[in-house]
């Protein structure tokens, strides 16, 4: 389905010309559907026209038109083992504008693999729902629930990687910078499931991506060699953020104890001395550079109030573009 001849014009976007890292699940029976697990599951031209979709469909919805109902009679479940609040609201109001109707599913109402095999709730879903959106913390959850079922599968995140966000994320810096390829993106602190994401990111888009984090906190190296050996990206693993953040288009942070780590936030906070992104570290990047985080954030740990509430931030239109990502990657696996 196309969208409706009276959207209004959008700036397009476009590139410039020029592991356990996780192989592409075999989606057997899902013909014109497609998973949404790994972004490098996907080429560039496919994720371009995916972020493309979003800017068109987030102007239509800004424009107040709701008349493009493409989910209309269209269930989606949501199965959330690991809370959130941005999943949870992006992709429910997000369905909801689009015509649909989401199903939550919380840690007391679906226990995979505990109260009832990841299999056979992958398969009774499907019998009822359209799509599927999970948020786990164990990424062979995800991979098994794309296995059985017959529905399209959503990674909303898993402890591995977190694709939607780094879609949102790729959304919000073409807005702002004016153009993901070629930029340089420096992510400062934990080498967590977001770096996994932006390195797989790298491995289909060129750009500058660097991780800065402390010595132990490094991201998987088989995931590091993955984008590396693509040659397609510059990827530098450093445990200097003074020296990385030097001529960066966007600076990014998150939680240096995510959820599941909490009974080591003390012990990461020591670590992690000298990674907290302030006004000096913006300095050091630099009069454009952007700063980014996912959210929830703890002001004052792994970056400043003074910071996040800076004009350089864009932390609240990145959190925005969840909704119209994920609407996109929603019409894709939908083969909408």
């Amino acid at each position: 389905m196309t969208l409706p001849a009276k959207i209004p014009s959008a700036r397009r976007i476009s590139c410039h010309a020029s592991s356990s890292a996780p192989s592409p699940v075999h989606q057997t029976g899902k013909e014109g559907l497609h998973d949404f697990l790994h972004i490098s599951d996907f080429d560039k031209l496919t994720i371009m026209k995916i972020l493309d979709r979003a800017a068109e469909v987030k102007a239509l919805l800004k424009s107040g038109d709701r008349s493009f109902l493409p989910f209309k009679g269209k269930t989606m479940a949501m199965i959330f083992t690991k809370p959130s609040m941005r999943t949870r609201v992006s992709f429910e109001t997000g369905f909801f504008l689009l015509g649909g109707h989401a199903v939550y599913l919380g840690p007391d109402d679906i226990q995979m693999g505990k109260r009832e095999e990841t299999r056979d709730i992958a398969r009774v879903l499907s019998g009822y729902n359209d799509i599927i959106m999970a948020r786990v913390f164990a990424h062979q959850d995800i991979i098994d629930l794309a296995k059985h079922a017959s529905v399209p599968v959503i990674n909303g995140l898993t402890d591995y990687n977190h694709p939607c966000q780094i879609m949102a994320d790729a959304l919000t810096i073409i807005e702002h910078v004016g153009q993901l390829e070629g930029t340089k993106v420096v992510y400062v602190g934990d080498g967590n499931n977001i770096v996994h994401s932006w390195l797989l990111l790298a491995s289909v888009i060129p750009f500058h991506f660097v991780c800065a984090c402390p010595q132990g906190f490094e991201p998987d190296e088989q995931t590091v060699q993955k984008a590396k050996s693509a040659g397609i990206s510059k990827i530098e693993i450093t445990n200097d953020p003074k020296e990385a953040v030097i001529g960066a288009d966007v600076v990014y942070s998150d939680v240096w104890a995510s959820m599941g780590q909490k009974d080591e936030a003390a012990y990461r906070k020591q670590q992690f001395q000298g990674f907290q992104v302030d006004e000096a570290l913006m300095k050091l990047a630099g009069p454009k550079a952007y700063f980014m985080h996912c959210l929830p954030a703890e002001r004052g740990t792994e970056v400043t109030d003074a910071v996040i509430e800076s004009s350089r931030s864009i932390v609240f239109p990145q959190a925005e573009n969840r909704l119209h990502a994920q609407n996109a990657v929603m019409l894709h696996a939908l083969g909408l």
